[in-house]
């Protein structure tokens, strides 16, 4: 798993799998979990569609106050989100931003 950002009570990360999806997606896990990936995601967000900044819930199991949030955040930090996304694909070791 390749971690992105921590904000509120999540973790944004990508998954090497994602690298050969269409469209690209942050994950979006509830921190302090044991569990695998799949058991602790409450949310899929795109983030952009055919390379073009499109920022929208695939699905989730947040409050309307956490998408909101989260949202927001992504769309703040896209353009270093995105950058991350790239280094993780590409196997570089990258800085986990806090968002507040």
């Amino acid at each position: 798993m390749g971690k992105l950002a921590f904000i509120l009570s999540f973790i944004l990360s990508v998954f090497p799998a994602d690298a050969f999806e269409n469209r690209r997606h942050i994950h979006v896990v509830r921190r302090g979990s044991k569990n695998s990936h799949r058991g602790d995601t409450v949310a899929k967000i795109w983030i952009e569609e055919n390379g073009v900044k499109k920022i929208e819930i695939a699905w989730s199991e947040l409050s309307k106050t956490e998408e909101t949030e989260i949202l927001k955040a992504i769309d703040e930090h896209w353009e270093e989100l995105n950058k991350s996304i790239d280094d993780v694909f590409a196997g570089k070791k990258i800085h986990i931003k806090r968002i507040k």
